[in-house]
């Protein structure tokens, strides 16, 4: 890969930039529903990215990203969430230029829809969106530019995956979905995820091809593990309705598809 070699949790990396400066990245937490927010920024230009942003915790949010000097483009969505309600709608308020972004295919309002393929730039760095539906058909992974960190939402967690019993699920989906969108990344491709439940922050691909006790099953398999899981409903699954509708909050009219969403310039 091009790009000088830099480090980033603790494992070796490349961008493919040219510059030696590493990307920013700070992984944030809300206890109540267990979600991670991500703030990525580039050092040099100071634009930066949050994904997946929580009501409760934007104020937070907001603060780092005013604090660390960054001009914050966007805040993502990899799904519209039934555990919370996302905070996208308060950081286009205390962020004025900060706009919402998240998959046409989630039914929800956003600023910006985007499809599979297309690319969120900041700086000299950009995501790549990777439709990884079957917890909800509107979930995206999320794919630094040189495949070295990918954040999947609820598709894939850390040992495990997100449910998909309810929001239009599909096991069957789920699974096609991590092994051709995700196990397909390089081995050393750091997994964040959304959530986790036990105390554990990053993981990698080559972990969870080899380590996941329900993506390791075949197919057949895991539809029936997934279909016999016999969860209770989230607390704030009344709150789905509100997720769809805070992610613009007061984005007005439609907007068209960018086939590649950049930052002012």
């Amino acid at each position: 890969m091009a790009g000088a070699a830099l480090r980033v949790a603790g494992r070796q990396l490349s961008q493919r930039s040219g510059s030696g400066v590493p990307i920013l990245l700070r992984q944030m937490f809300e206890p109540k529903s267990c979600t991670y927010t991500y703030l990525l920024g580039d050092r040099e230009s100071r634009e930066a990215i949050l994904i997946d942003p929580v009501l409760e915790t934007a104020p937070r949010d907001a603060q780092l990203v005013k604090e660390l000097g960054l001009r914050l483009l966007y805040a993502v969505n990899t799904h519209c969430h039934a555990d919370h309600i996302t905070g996208s709608g308060v950081l286009r308020s205390l962020l004025p230029g900060c706009q919402s972004v998240i998959s046409r295919l989630s039914g929800a309002q956003a600023d910006l829809h985007i499809e599979d393929g297309d690319s969120i730039h900041f700086g000299r760095f950009a995501l790549e969106t990777r439709a990884s539906p079957g917890h909800t058909p509107g979930c995206v992974t999320f794919v630094l530019n040189d495949h070295s960190m990918a954040f999947t939402g609820d598709a894939l967690l850390i040992r495990g995956c997100g449910r998909t019993d309810f929001q239009q699920g599909c096991a069957k989906t789920l699974y096609h979905s991590v092994h051709e969108k995700i196990f397909t990344l390089p081995g050393d491709c750091l997994i964040y995820p959304a959530h986790d439940y036990h105390g554990l922050t990053v993981s990698t691909v080559e972990e969870e091809r080899t380590l996941n006790p329900r993506l390791t099953l075949s197919c057949e398999e895991f539809v029936k593990v997934m279909d016999n899981l016999n969860l209770p409903k989230p607390q704030q699954i009344a709150t789905c309705p509100a997720d769809r509708k805070g992610s613009a909050q007061s984005a007005q009219g439609s907007t068209p598809k960018p086939e590649t969403v950049r930052g002012p310039r």
